[in-house]
């Protein structure tokens, strides 16, 4: 078992952890706000860290699940931060969905001093994480990855190595297209249902096991029936998401036209205060806008 360090106890990073003490790890925890690490030392055990060198020092992994590029600079850099703590040999997993270009940034200072970074982004959402059900989509040195993939089998139903630095995070991109243009399509049908006046649960036990059936329909289409949208991943991080997907495909030359539109008409649904709805609240915007 492994000396792991935790950075970052939000809706993911909380459970992700606890998942790592009942894998029987050595678990140190880093929170910002102090008052969320020392809960989730008191449910797990472990121990907490007033700042990211302390949680580092002395571990064999450093694993990070934080909000955007900059806050994962924040938990890298300085003289306070991860990179700062760790030893020659150590190795950093980050879980955060960021930038493949900052992954790149901080992959190459890493590897200047000796640790090995491995970007490491996640999907399956608060209720994957909670079960230990998330898919990582990993980026790296083989050999890093090689020896961070049982660790990371604490929370994972699975895991690979899709190349190097940046790679990870350029599938989890892919995930978040299909996604967006998937919710967007499921939002149109359950909206032409009603407005045809067709039972919704009727529609989606006829064709949900059929080619229009999908993990969205099977795990939100109740609950956009209800009209209830506090279930998952939020519209403000799908933005953040969507915004480096864009920024990416312009990059590379990728063309999004779908992508594209789906984030403006979640900045409609932000517009609606909708922002820490859910995904699956596309369907409201077509209700209240039509």
């Amino acid at each position: 078992m492994a000396k792991v360090a935790f950075l970052g106890l939000g809706v993911m990073g909380y459970p992700m952890a606890g998942h790592l003490v009942k894998a029987g790890h050595d678990v140190v925890v880093y929170n910002r706000t102090a008052a969320k690490a020392e809960k989730w030392v008191a449910e797990h055990g472990g121990a907490m860290a007033a700042t990211p060198r302390e949680a580092a020092a002395g571990c064999d992994f450093v694993m990070a699940c934080v909000g955007n590029d900059d806050d994962l600079r924040g938990v890298c850099l300085g003289t306070d931060g991860a990179f700062a703590g760790m030893a020659e040999g150590a190795i950093f997993v980050d879980h955060t969905t960021v930038s493949a270009a900052v992954t790149r940034e901080l992959a190459e200072q890493a590897t200047g001093q000796g640790v090995a970074f491995v970007d490491a982004p996640v999907s399956g959402g608060q209720a994957g994480a909670e079960n230990g059900q998330l898919v990582v989509m990993c980026g790296g040195d083989q050999a890093a990855y090689d020896a961070a993939e049982p660790v990371i089998a604490a929370f994972a139903k699975m895991c690979k190595r899709l190349g190097d630095s940046g790679m990870g995070q350029m599938c989890k991109m892919v995930n978040q297209i299909c996604i967006a243009g998937l919710v967007q399509g499921l939002s149109e049908g359950m909206h032409f249902a009603e407005k045809a006046g067709l039972n919704g649960r009727d529609v989606v036990e006829v064709i949900g096991g059929g080619a229009a059936g999908s993990w969205q329909m099977v795990n939100r289409y109740k609950t956009m029936l209800d009209d209830e949208f506090e279930h998952g991943f939020a519209v403000d991080w799908m933005r953040k998401d969507l915004g480096i997907c864009l920024s990416t495909a312009d990059e590379i030359a990728a063309s999004l036209p779908v992508t594209a539109l789906v984030d403006q008409f979640y900045k409609d649904v932000q517009k609606l205060g909708g922002g820490r709805w859910d995904t699956s609240s596309l369907l409201k915007r077509l209700r209240v806008m039509g």
